[in-house]
């Protein structure tokens, strides 16, 4: 069985045990002025440049009490908006060691903010409790089911989505947030089965001055829901994992359209993402209110709750497909995925649309909308390169563009694999993940049809400019073939490029170059090559790095140069 969502931070449960060896915690730091944030150049010379060297196993600075040093520790479920000169990052209550829960200010959603997209300060969230429209909207609910009201509900703080929009003439961030009520749906005082837990909410927020943890809630926005009717609880068997829910109402993702029009996409694990129409100015659904969250049937559900754009089995209603996040570029609006349980197999897809409602299809054609089967291509995946431990749990992302440059980025946490330098914790590591992407042609024989990768290796700020010659990457490569195996790591192999225009090991044939468009071709696929930093030598160096990938062989290739 899968992993899933409602038993997704037992590594992180696990790890409360460090807490003892961490120290006493000191009470939170005021929130630090634009002064006091140490900023790199924000076009860095070679001569001045120092690729960065925090650790990626952070434990021994885990403590709360080192929290104004955490830099992109405790990273989960990210997501990235670009604000009055700042990168805002905020993500789902999470930390090594549950350390988060001691702030006093802040506690929920907590975030971090940067310039350069390397070093990040910690930020408070937007709220100390869960808001009291979350309780008072759950027992309404339940009263009309017949339910008996929940006095003290358990709560979860997941996944915010982060958007800088303009309302009344002013920029504002405006924040779609969720709240999971953890307890189990009960009838006649009794867990049906035990299986689902009560339902999740999403809510939103707003401020004009994030830097000091000022916002404004503005309540219910939408829902899980069900077309099982008021009553369908229960499963027919232990065996069958047909869920309640249609729609998980956690994840959410946002855009505005070219038009000019608000979207709001959510949903996991239960029958798949839904589209649903926000107001501009409001930020609440054009349909509101939505009413009662189930129907006898999913018809008349997704006209109040949204349309349902995206599934990963059209049969299936606990399926291992989460956290989308759109963007828009170049008449496609790109849907990216979280697929499979996240302490080890979690892996990121695209698909893409020319129309907001979809269809939306991967690379080979296969019809995400319709649930047409697993979808390529492969943006990330858990890898090990030959030196280091390697990452796993590498998904649920965000994807914005730098301010000035308008390039794409890739932000997600990556977890150490289990055991790692001798941590029986590791696996509850969360760090941020902050890459480069690169649009990469689908086939030789289509070169303009361009598809977006992450780079294997982290964003470090490199001086940019610097054009990459033939000559440069000959050598020896490590190769790695980001295959669909799931809870392993796809591990690098060595790949050599010899001066002739031939390869061996990893790959064999031919390769070549085009300069301009830093395009490597290796025999029939083409690779983006980059210059970034080897994160897993000592000490990190700057070099070559790859990604690409391949209508037809249904897998990614990244790959770095090594001396």
């Amino acid at each position: 069985m899968r992993i899933s969502r409602f038993i997704r931070f037992v590594p992180a449960i696990f790890a409360m045990a460090l807490i003892a060896a961490c120290g006493d915690p000191a009470a939170p730091e005021g929130i630090k002025t634009d002064d006091d944030i140490p900023v790199p150049p924000p076009d860095p010379t070679p001569a001045s440049y120092v690729i960065p060297d925090y650790a990626d196993d952070y434990s021994s600075i885990s403590a709360w009490s080192n929290h104004n040093s955490w830099n992109l520790a405790n990273v989960h479920d990210p997501s990235i908006a670009y604000y009055n000169g700042y990168y805002y990052m905020y993500g789902t209550d999470a930390s090594y060691g549950n350390e988060h829960e001691k702030a006093t200010t802040g506690k929920h959603f907590q975030g971090k903010r940067s310039k350069d997209l390397v070093n990040w300060t910690y930020l408070p969230g937007p709220m100390n409790s869960a808001p009291t429209w979350v309780k008072d909207s759950l027992n309404a609910i339940r009263t009309r089911m017949n339910l008996p009201e929940i006095a003290n509900p358990s709560y979860g703080y997941w996944a915010p989505v982060v958007r800088k929009v303009k309302v009344g003439g002013v920029d504002k961030l405006r924040m779609y947030y969720c709240i999971v009520v953890n307890n189990n749906i009960k009838k006649g005082g009794t867990s049906f089965d035990g299986s689902w837990t009560e339902r999740a909410f999403i809510g939103m927020c707003e401020s004009t001055d994030p830097a000091n943890a000022i916002w404004e809630d503005k309540g219910f926005v939408t829902c899980s829901s069900s077309d099982k009717g008021r009553d369908g609880w229960a499963r027919p068997n232990e065996n069958d994992w047909n869920a309640y829910f249609y729609y998980n109402a956690i994840d959410p993702t946002y855009i505005v359209t070219p038009e000019g029009k608000h979207y709001l996409i959510h949903g996991s694990w239960h029958s798949g993402f839904a589209l649903l129409q926000i107001d501009p100015e409001s930020g609440k659904p054009v349909n509101a209110p939505l009413g009662d969250p189930w129907a006898d049937n999913s018809e008349d559900l997704v006209g109040r709750y949204g349309i349902r754009v995206g599934t990963r089995t059209a049969s299936s209603r606990w399926q291992g497909s989460e956290a989308p996040e759109i963007i828009y570029k170049d008449g496609y609006y790109y849907l990216f995925m979280a697929y499979d349980g996240l302490d080890v197999p979690y892996n990121t897809r695209v698909v893409r649309s020319r129309n907001i409602e979809g269809p939306y299809t991967d690379i080979t054609g296969r019809n995400f909308t319709n649930g047409r089967g697993d979808c390529y291509p492969i943006v990330t995946h858990p890898y090990k390169f030959k030196t280091g431990y390697g990452w796993v749990g590498l998904s649920h992302c965000a994807i914005f563009q730098q301010e000035g440059t308008g390039d794409w980025f890739y932000c997600s946490q990556g977890r150490l694999p289990a055991g790692a330098g001798g941590n029986a914790y590791s696996n509850a590591i969360m760090m941020g993940h902050v890459r480069r992407i690169v649009w990469c042609p689908a086939s030789v024989s289509d070169p303009n049809d361009l598809w977006p990768i992450a780079l294997p290796e982290r964003y470090a700020g490199l001086p940019a400019g610097e054009s990459i010659k033939k000559s440069e990457l000959v050598g020896k490569w490590e190769h790695i073939n980001l295959k669909y195996d799931y809870a392993n790591q796809d591990k690098a192999e060595d790949l050599i490029l010899n001066a002739d225009g031939t390869m061996s090991g990893a790959l064999t044939g031919k390769w070549s170059f085009d300069e301009s468009k830093k395009q490597l071709t290796l025999g029939d696929v083409i690779v983006c090559v980059e210059r970034e930093a080897d994160w897993e030598a000592s000490p990190r160096v700057a070099t070559l790095v790859y990604a690409g990938t391949e209508k037809t062989i249904n897998a990614t290739y990244w790959g770095k140069k090594v001396k």
